[in-house]
């Protein structure tokens, strides 16, 4: 039973039953793990089912444990046996927000954009864990496009973040509004995004924004400058490949698209050839394949089979690389000519491919979070390019928006209040902002409580 919901002194009320409630399940007061639940007397929608972050890891690489997890949360019918699910929605591909994907009830229908469920798809494919969706259980969502689920309007609107495709979700019911902002950033490429979303809600109030706060943290983070954005990092990586007379390895997600495109347009312009993984390949295919096709075509991309994906591309996925063997290129032909190439790399390239040394002088461009540095894979790989005589070097800025530009957000929302969510620092959302409401994990928070204000 969820816990009895405690409310600010000018919300109490003596209202009995109320129409619209929300729950967060998990994420009220950590990154990850995100999951929350809307509800109506008819409907229930739950918003992302994500697997926690335990340890600094990037989503695309870690493993389901084995079994069922332990720490699933309390979620009533989602899991497990409980009042009927009508929907899951999914905001973006990261593990955090769809991890737990595995155990949701396969009869309960899955909502997300196209380009979520090609990112799951590729995961599935290329990385695990097998999180993609059957076709028979997904809706697709178009951004702007309002759709009803039992008695709850949902409306997806596209956001910029380091997840292709991303949404957040405006939820509507009983003359009640809340905007989920799931995860996004004010400082990508597609900055538009923002304003289309200001625009679309602007009609009328927003009662509560569950607002995203990764950086307002507890301390500070390496996720790069408020100010520092994807254009800023492009320049940046040009002006280190340029500068580099051996090979440049480029370490990056290939779910994070924007990021492939900076790398790629760096790379362009410092006058070498961008070679991408069996994965950043399919990626690029998905998303813009006349594109990709071209580049491969002019010889602008090559693609390198990497060992870590040889097995998976012989025994599962033959049909789906083949239109990238014609771009292949082999490690020797790269070593022969370092000056020419920057090379999408992971950690585990180090002794499948390089044999546990890299070649002289070779500079790594880490474009992750900095928190990942403590795991092993990356001592082990700083190590290694200090015995290469190379350089490592952080080029990064976070998928997450800003500590300046939440405030920008929110002020834009304008909403009743602002519930913070994905964030380790409410003390940082109380003291910027005058009608935040701190709600705990499992607390069930009832809309009619607000409509007077």
């Amino acid at each position: 039973m969820s816990p009895k919901t405690v409310l600010p002194k000018n919300l109490e009320t003596d209202d009995a039953e109320s129409n619209m409630k929300f729950i967060i399940h998990r994420g009220a007061k950590q990154i990850g793990g995100s999951c929350v639940e809307i509800s109506t007397p008819t409907t229930r929608i739950i918003l992302d089912a994500g697997s926690p972050l335990e340890e600094p890891s990037p989503v695309e690489t870690r493993r389901p444990k084995r079994g069922r997890p332990t720490d699933l949360p309390n979620v009533p019918g989602l899991f497990g046996a409980g009042p009927k699910v009508d929907a899951l929605l999914l905001s973006h591909a990261h593990g955090d927000h769809t991890g737990l994907l595995p155990w949701v009830k396969p009869e309960i229908p899955i909502f997300c954009s196209k380009g979520t469920s090609q990112m799951l798809m590729a995961g599935s494919l290329f990385a695990g864990p097998k999180t993609e969706i059957p076709r028979d259980r997904q809706t697709t969502l178009e951004t702007r496009k309002t759709i009803n689920i039992g008695g709850i309007s949902v409306t997806g609107l596209s956001v910029d973040h380091s997840a292709y495709d991303s949404m957040a979700f405006l939820i509507e019911a009983d003359g009640k509004r809340l905007l989920y902002s799931g995860d996004l950033r004010l400082h990508g490429r597609k900055r538009g995004m923002a304003r289309a979303l200001y625009k679309f809600i602007a009609e009328k109030p927003v009662d509560i924004l569950l607002m995203e706060g990764t950086n307002f943290r507890k301390s500070p983070q390496a996720d790069g400058s408020d100010n520092f954005t994807e254009k800023d990092l492009e320049d940046t990586i040009c002006r280190a490949i340029k500068r580099w007379n051996h090979l440049v390895l480029a370490h990056f997600s290939p779910q994070h698209f924007d990021r492939m495109i900076s790398f790629f347009k760096a790379t362009r312009d410092a006058g070498r050839i961008f070679v991408v993984d069996a994965y950043g390949a399919f990626v690029w295919d998905v998303i813009r394949r006349r594109e990709f096709r071209d580049l491969m075509a002019k010889k602008q991309i090559r693609v390198y089979f990497n060992q870590s994906f040889q097995h998976s591309w012989r025994k599962n996925i033959p049909k789906l690389n083949r239109p990238f063997l014609a771009a292949s290129i082999d490690l020797p032909a790269i070593l022969a000519e370092q000056e020419r190439y920057t090379m999408l790399f992971r950690p585990s390239m180090l002794d499948l491919d390089f044999g546990g040394q890299l070649p002289k002088h070779a500079l790594c461009l880490h474009s992750l979070w900095g928190g990942y540095l403590v795991k092993p894979e990356y001592i082990i790989l700083k190590a290694a390019i200090t015995s290469a005589e190379g350089e490592f070097s952080e080029c990064h800025t976070s998928g997450h928006i800003s500590a300046e530009d939440i405030e920008k957000f929110v002020k834009a929302v304008n909403p009743r209040y602002v519930v913070p969510i994905h964030t380790t620092g409410r003390s940082e959302f109380q003291k910027r902002f005058k009608n935040v409401l701190v709600v705990e994990d499992g607390q069930e928070f009832d809309l009619d409580h607000i409509a007077a204000l």
